[in-house]
């Protein structure tokens, strides 16, 4: 019996780890909110619709990423791509910057995790 328990307290721990790594992996809206205001409003505007302050001078605008459709079409690769190796990396404008020099892996995913939420409810 005492063995059958600890068979299912490794199970246990093993689900525990896994989805905590999981869950890392996803990253977190809240810190990569803070992050976003700092690093990529000043182009996106605060909510993601593409309004911030230097943004109204680019040519092309950046694009609405709190739009529902657009926000899920947008698979994680190329978010993580374009946040580390900028717009030009996936040919998309070269004004966006590249942030890999200044932010690290899980920063980015935070900030995924708050560019995932701008669309959650719309």
């Amino acid at each position: 019996m005492r063995t059958v328990g600890m068979v299912v307290a490794g199970i246990l721990l093993v689900v525990f780890v896994a989805g905590a790594v999981v869950a890392q992996a996803a990253g977190d809206a809240v810190k990569g909110k803070a992050t976003f205001q700092q690093s990529c409003s000043t182009c996106h505007g605060a909510t993601g619709k593409g309004d911030g302050a230097a943004g109204a001078a680019l040519n092309p605008k950046p694009k609405d990423i709190s739009d529902k459709a657009f926000n899920v079409a947008l698979k994680q690769a190329y978010l993580v791509k374009i946040i580390q190796e900028g717009g030009q990396a996936v040919g998309k404008s070269p004004t966006m910057p590249k942030f890999g020099g200044t932010l690290k892996d899980d920063q980015i995913q935070d900030v995924i995790a708050f560019i995932r939420s701008l669309a959650k409810g719309k």
